[in-house]
């Protein structure tokens, strides 16, 4: 589902300790207070090393890595003559950005995809150079690896952004789950995260690792408790606090006030986790990725003889052979089934089967339309749409359903978890099975939800 599972022993250790201690509202000196404000700074702590931080850098936690994405747009000084340049194949929290950048007066650019999403890097250089403005600031936001497609991005073209005078924005949230990230590496203006993507607990926080020369100039539209030091009422004087990273923190729960500090303590310990397990992932995920997308690859139907599936995302030009090396994609798996005539099966049907078989997939666009659009072939159709314009309209004219299954592994991923999924499709590949199944799906009354 794009996240990873919680262990148990996360769950375990932060239970003993919330029943151990007291944590109190960090705008306070108390007992409690002290001891939450040294939760959250070593949680800071935790994540600047985490990522390989130089000095410079600080960390504001966030509901997850869209508000952070959304602290920047909101808060970055665009203007007319402002660029905001963007992958085609970028989550929905990244396309988001570009409504603060319009309103504003900037101009919004984008990479276009190739077929298998991710961008050919000559053309992205291309159009840094064609669309920066001086003096007006202007932000390049890459995606570190797309959800959708598995595709990697080069982090090199962050290097040339800056060396454009691009402000440079990373959205990590798929990549730092099982790719080592290092800031001292490619030293970008901030960088989005989510933690429960990382090591699946806590949800509910993320964080926007930041250097604090380009907070600096960053200016939030409003305030709320914790990010001032002094406000005058009536009347409309104000003074922030002191410490860049509070000015912007009031942002970490969805009803914008304190931080949440009950969880800072499980972000450290998660941390210490995934730290452990790391430098191992890309080898075994390779391994279970190569497995299940060459599986998959030979199914076929009984009667036709012709594929079950189309793999449609990236796979891996090589695999891992060693502990330490770095996968150059992903190791999610976006396809389609087909049917024995080759028509597409509708991802409804898909989820019903699966639910039947009680394995959790994700389908549909996955919140990365151009991404999506890039794999099934349908940028035309996307090039047409017009105001008002509904999925239902959109799919009317496509003339199937959008989207695609997609099965992502990650830390917690078995051997068993691949087989369990390669089995699951192995039932479309049986004429009798499928068609039962088929048949109940049919008789499921209009309006019941499946």
């Amino acid at each position: 589902m794009g996240g990873a599972q919680h262990p148990e022993s996360l769950v375990r250790v932060h239970g003993h300790f919330l029943s151990e201690n007291t944590l109190g509202n960090t705008h306070s000196v108390s007992n409690s207070s002290m001891l939450s404000s040294v939760c959250a700074d070593e949680a800071r702590n935790a994540v600047l090393s985490f990522f390989k931080a130089p000095p410079g850098y600080t960390v504001i936690f966030t509901a997850n890595a869209t508000g952070a994405l959304k602290l920047i747009g909101e808060s970055y000084p665009f203007k007319r003559g402002s660029s905001y340049i963007l992958c085609a194949d970028s989550h929905n929290s990244v396309h988001g950005i570009r409504e603060f950048a319009t309103r504003r007066g900037a101009q919004v650019h984008y990479i276009p995809c190739t077929t298998t999403g991710g961008f050919v890097l000559q053309t992205a250089k291309h159009l840094l150079r064609q669309h920066r403005t001086d003096p007006a600031p202007s932000l390049f936001a890459l995606t570190g690896q797309s959800n959708i497609s598995n595709t990697k991005s080069p982090l090199s073209i962050l290097v040339y952004a800056t060396s454009l005078g691009y402000h440079t924005l990373l959205d990590a949230a798929a990549l730092a789950p099982t790719s080592a990230v290092s800031l001292s590496d490619t030293p970008v203006d901030a960088m989005a995260v989510s933690f429960y993507k990382m090591f699946g607990y806590p949800t509910g926080i993320g964080a926007l690792v930041v250097r604090e020369s380009f907070l600096e100039l960053l200016e939030r539209p409003w305030f709320a408790g914790g990010t001032v030091d002094v406000v005058q009422v009536p009347g409309m004087l104000m003074t922030r606090t002191a410490k860049l990273h509070e000015r912007f923190e009031a942002s970490i729960t969805r009803h914008d006030g304190s931080t949440n500090f009950l969880t800072l303590s499980a972000v450290t310990d998660g941390l210490r986790f995934l730290s452990a397990y790391l430098p191992f992932l890309p080898l075994r995920l390779s391994c279970l990725t190569h497995h299940l997308a060459s599986s998959l690859s030979r199914l076929r139907h009984d009667a036709t003889g012709t594929p079950v599936v189309k793999i449609l995302s990236r796979l891996p030009s090589k695999r891992v052979k060693s502990i330490g090396e770095q996968a150059d994609t992903g190791s999610t798996v976006s396809l389609i089934f087909l049917s024995p005539s080759g028509d597409m099966i509708p991802n409804s049907f898909v989820e019903h089967v699966a639910v039947t078989q009680n394995i959790s997939l994700r389908t549909g666009c996955v919140c990365n339309p151009g991404g999506a659009a890039a794999l099934l072939g349908i940028e035309d159709q996307m090039a047409l749409l017009y105001p008002g314009v509904t999925l239902k309209d959109f799919e009317v004219t496509v003339g199937r359903e959008l989207g695609v299954v997609r099965i992502s592994l990650g830390l917690a991923t078995t051997f068993q978890d691949v087989w369990r999924v390669i089995t699951f499709a192995s039932i479309f590949a049986d004429d009798k099975a499928r068609q039962s199944f088929w048949d109940s799906w049919m008789e499921v009354p209009i309006g019941q939800a499946v």
